[in-house]
């Protein structure tokens, strides 16, 4: 228990208590004064001292009754503040929330991607199967159905997983290059976003994306229009088959963000069956966000929050772990770690070679 928390007193934590019970009506709030402009109006007329409901209503076009209630729950959630003229203005609070590009990827991922669904986390935690899910489609994984998503659904989803692997391909790349690398599969590689900035990095690789034949399908269309359909080939594959195998000759195998969609024993399963096709001189290069490995409590509470999105919509048994789970893992596929790096401010890369 942290310092804070003890010191709370009973006021204290009964009113956290109470916000936790009526969490969902904030976050609905919040959706709500993000779509319909009235964060971003607050703001706009910060210099004129903010703006009154009644201007609100009258420059947006919505009823006084409408932003009134929005903005009274925004006012005792500390998301905006208003002065003796009864003018709104954003907290910093408001300020984040609006503008900060996390956190915005993180509410239209929590709003289109997971909130219907987070309602049957109960039937997921006890069957262990993502009960969530049917409210996206009708799929045994949200992986089989990420190409079939609604466009907000999609959007969303990737620009979370985007998000999150963006900021660090570049310090990647310059890791990966300095091995000379000829043939990299890339597992997982969804979009073949990667894949097109290996190619753009360095003229002779050639690249092996490893997925499922929606994503694959996503993939090679972005490779062609990029103008590298000579250099990227696509292997389709279904983790979850009875056993699935990937061709020989990468010289080095990259994972993602990709091995936290699975359980242990799939991970396992996942990196025993890479290690195989793997020659002695093959490198397969893990990155992953791990939760023992975070300097801010923001960071570690937005991978735990992760977790229960595995648990509930994605598949039921998988989640954000810990770095000493991994290397755990790593050991039991017949692999063993060379370099242990940290890669940007909240990642880590995972080298590791055939034991």
């Amino acid at each position: 228990m942290s310092n804070s928390t003890k010191k709370m007193n009973a006021v204290e934590a009964l009113e956290e208590a109470h916000r936790i019970a009526f969490a969902p009506f904030v976050f609905q709030a919040s959706v709500s004064l993000r779509k319909l402009g009235i964060l971003n109006y607050i703001f706009d007329q910060r210099d004129k001292g903010g703006p009154t409901v009644e201007e609100i209503s009258e420059k947006l076009l919505l009823s006084l009754y409408g932003v009134g209630v929005l903005l009274e729950i925004a006012e005792t959630s500390n998301i905006v503040c208003k002065n003796d003229e009864n003018q709104y203005e954003l907290t910093k609070v408001g300020y984040f929330l609006n503008y900060n590009t996390t956190a915005g990827v993180n509410l239209n991922f929590a709003n289109d991607v997971c909130y219907k669904g987070l309602f049957h986390l109960n039937d997921s935690i006890k069957n262990g199967k993502p009960e969530g899910l049917k409210e996206l489609g009708q799929w045994s994984t949200i992986y089989e159905g990420l190409s079939q998503l609604k466009p907000n659904e999609q959007k969303s989803w990737f620009d979370f997983d985007h998000h999150y692997s963006d900021d660090v391909f570049g310090e990647a790349l310059e890791k990966i290059f300095e091995r000379k690398p000829k043939t990299l599969f890339d597992v997982g590689g969804n979009t073949g976003k990667f894949s097109i900035k290996c190619c753009s990095f360095n003229e002779d690789v050639n690249v092996k994306i490893v997925d499922l034949p929606g994503q694959l399908n996503m993939a090679m269309a972005n490779a062609e229009s990029n103008g590298f359909k000579d250099r990227i080939s696509g292997h389709a594959i279904d983790w979850l088959s009875e056993s699935p195998q990937i061709p020989n000759g990468a010289d080095l195998i990259w994972m993602c963000q990709f091995l936290d969609c699975f359980s242990e024993d799939e991970i396992v399963k996942i990196l025993s069956t890479c290690a195989e096709s793997m020659e002695d001189n093959a490198e397969l290069i893990i990155v992953e966000t791990f939760t023992d490995r975070q300097a801010f409590r923001a960071s570690q509470f937005i991978l735990e929050a992760t977790s229960l999105y595995f648990t509930v919509l994605a598949n039921g048994n998988s989640k954000m772990y810990p770095a000493s789970v991994f290397i755990r893992l790593i050991d039991k596929a017949g692999l063993q770690l060379q370099e242990d790096i940290q890669l940007g401010e909240y990642h880590t890369m995972l080298v590791c070679k055939k034991k």
